[in-house]
């Protein structure tokens, strides 16, 4: 048997589908984002400015963060030096996780390697524990929610997107004595948009089901704290599980869950995930930390990611290029084929050192690809100029629907 012609075959095909992934080669520059420099194939390179990047206040390259790495490096070292059971939790774990806890206004809270392991050894840790649960998940819930529900290996309903008749429906014909637990996002991170909150914490409560909500591209860039987008409805007081992430807008690396002291510590002592998993270094620890509370009081960066989230929407408005009209400072321009929409980016990237990943599918369904844009508070009104000059050259004078690859 040929295992190499297996594995060969898979990818042709995504070639020919146009879903091959190629990692752009970036070099962050401190105290330059969004600008980095690309490392091309041929060995050359060039500054391009990013339009793609999750760090959405520019976290990243923040002083105060940077300095408390260093230090945190100076002072303990490099690694943690084990798992969180055998030797690596230190005391930074415990300050950044009730550091985490008052953002949500919860009891406790939980730090993981990342938001992905902190969604799938959180749910599915909470369903194996409850017994005979039904769980009731958004369709465009992330690909890590999914996986814990999976592992958790419970009845499941998928209700269509934000659609509160829908869960309505499927709550009320559900059994009344079972748990039941919502998982759903504040922040669709593909579409934009943003969950009706306050409607499903109303249906949780009248079925007495666990809210889930998963804050990953909301928390820092939302909230007078930062705490999302339930605490800017103020309903964090309703919400019983906050998941979020370190690495987008607190620009660091690492997830973690806040809730009931009980719940989280349940999840702690029962998730595999998260119990057999090397602890995070004392830098990254020191870096979210300080990142955290930088922005439970500082407004600045929130407001100008706000505002250029804003003038990007203005300017894609006035040129009537086609983006997704989503709430959040998110904005998915649509292109509609994958051949297309990488044949766009390598044009952006190779003429007007501009780097955009196009968006292709599973991630989002065949027939939607889409360039996922955030114009971050480091971004300036010149680089968004020039960034929809672009886009509209290309859309209007060049049709770009019909644009292949080279």
């Amino acid at each position: 048997m040929d295992y190499n012609q297996i594995f060969d075959n898979h990818l042709q095909n995504l070639h020919k589908e146009g879903r091959y992934r190629v990692f752009a080669p970036l070099e962050r520059i401190c105290g330059k984002f969004p600008k980095a420099v690309y490392h091309a194939p041929d060995g050359s390179s060039k500054e391009v400015t990013i339009w793609c990047s999750n760090d959405y206040l520019g976290m990243g390259q923040n002083k105060t963060v940077i300095n408390a790495i260093k230090n945190a490096v100076d002072n303990h070292g490099a690694g943690a030096g084990g798992s969180r059971n055998i030797s690596g939790t230190q005391k930074l774990h415990i300050d950044l996780e009730n550091s985490l806890a008052d953002l949500h206004q919860k009891e406790a809270g939980l730090v993981f390697s990342s938001g992905y392991a902190a969604n799938e050894g959180a749910l599915s840790t909470i369903i194996k524990l409850l017994h005979d649960p039904i769980i009731f998940s958004d369709e465009h819930n992330h690909a890590s929610m999914i996986h814990g529900i999976k592992s958790g290996k419970c009845e499941k309903y998928i209700y269509r997107h934000n659609d509160i008749e829908h869960l309505k429906e499927l709550l009320q014909n559900a059994d009344p004595s079972r748990p039941k637990i919502i998982a759903f996002e504040s922040v669709y991170s593909m579409e934009g948009d943003i969950a009706p909150i306050q409607e499903i914490c109303d249906l949780a409560q009248k079925h007495k089901a666990l809210t889930y909500l998963d804050e990953v591209h909301a928390v820092g860039l939302y909230g007078k704290r930062g705490g999302g987008i339930a605490e800017q409805r103020g309903l964090l007081d309703q919400v019983d599980i906050v998941e979020g992430t370190l690495a987008k807008a607190y620009g660091v690396m690492g997830g973690f869950i806040t809730g009931p002291k009980n719940i989280i510590d349940a999840v702690r002592s029962f998730s595999s995930g998260f119990i057999f998993t090397t602890a995070l270094p004392p830098s990254i620890l020191a870096g979210a930390l300080a990142s955290v509370e930088y922005l439970k009081s500082s407004e600045i960066e929130r407001a100008r990611a706000q505002s250029n989230a804003k003038y990007l929407k203005q300017k894609l408005e006035e040129n009537n290029l086609p983006y997704l009209k989503g709430e959040s400072h998110i904005v998915s321009l649509i292109v509609g084929d994958a051949t297309c929409c990488k044949a766009v980016t390598n044009i952006l990237l190779q003429e007007y050192d501009i780097y955009v990943q196009p968006i292709n599918y599973p991630t989002v369904p065949k027939g939607t690809e889409r360039m996922r844009l955030t114009a971050t508070a480091a971004h300036s009104t010149k680089d968004i100029d020039k960034m929809v000059d672009v886009l509209t050259a290309l859309y209007q004078e060049h049709n770009v629907l019909n644009l292949k690859t080279g």
